[in-house]
């Protein structure tokens, strides 16, 4: 058996120390399924969507990509990544960002196509975005999320050269056929705009 040599023990305290003190974010595999090249957003999380829940693709070589659209979840930003996982539900969004704190979660890769205009055709040429909170409650619509938001929206009309207008950044209310009214009368698409053009 072999002894322990002096100091080894004071070193592996010392390196679980100074590891605690990193975010758990930060930490080799913290983050479950995640790797450098999991996500299209740099900033992001990846909290990958169930693989029934969207279409595999190639796009922009497939479908160009025209739109961002805008969605309010309805549900909380856990409850979110929950129903994008859960295969009985046939629904996804490229991205979730979370309201307290703009922190943005990958759930589909923006080259497959996210279920999540209610419209094949736009589904298929759009980057989906769900914001949480409710249409009917603005506290949810803070500065961070409009920020963050802003950001992920710029960087995405940057990749694909997607006009920075109302008539590539649309809410989800805007696609032909939907019952959906998100994100509301409270989004501010004035203000909203003007960050995704200053970001």
């Amino acid at each position: 058996m072999d002894r322990p040599r002096p100091g080894l023990n004071r070193r592996r305290f010392l390196r679980g120390t100074a590891l605690a003190a990193v975010p758990y974010a930060l930490l080799p595999d913290a983050r479950a399924g995640a790797t450098a090249q999991a996500v299209d957003y740099p900033l992001a999380e990846w909290q990958p969507a169930n693989s029934g829940n969207y279409t595999v693709s190639n796009r922009p070589t497939t479908y160009p990509l025209d739109y961002v659209v805008i969605h309010v979840t309805q549900e909380t930003y856990p409850n979110t990544l929950s129903i994008f996982q859960n295969p009985a539900k046939k629904v996804s969004a490229h991205y979730v960002v979370r309201s307290a704190d703009g922190h943005v979660a990958q759930c589909v890769r923006e080259a497959n196509i996210a279920w999540h205009a209610g419209n094949w055709d736009y589904n298929t040429r759009s980057i989906g975005i769900e914001h949480e909170g409710w249409v009917d409650q603005p506290a949810y619509f803070t500065n961070t999320l409009y920020e963050q938001s802003a950001r992920l929206t710029a960087a995405v009309c940057d990749t694909y050269r997607i006009p920075k207008d109302r008539a590539h950044i649309i809410g989800h209310y805007e696609v032909p056929g939907t019952d959906h009214t998100d994100p509301g009368p409270n989004w501010d698409w004035t203000r909203y705009i003007r960050l995704v053009n200053f970001a």
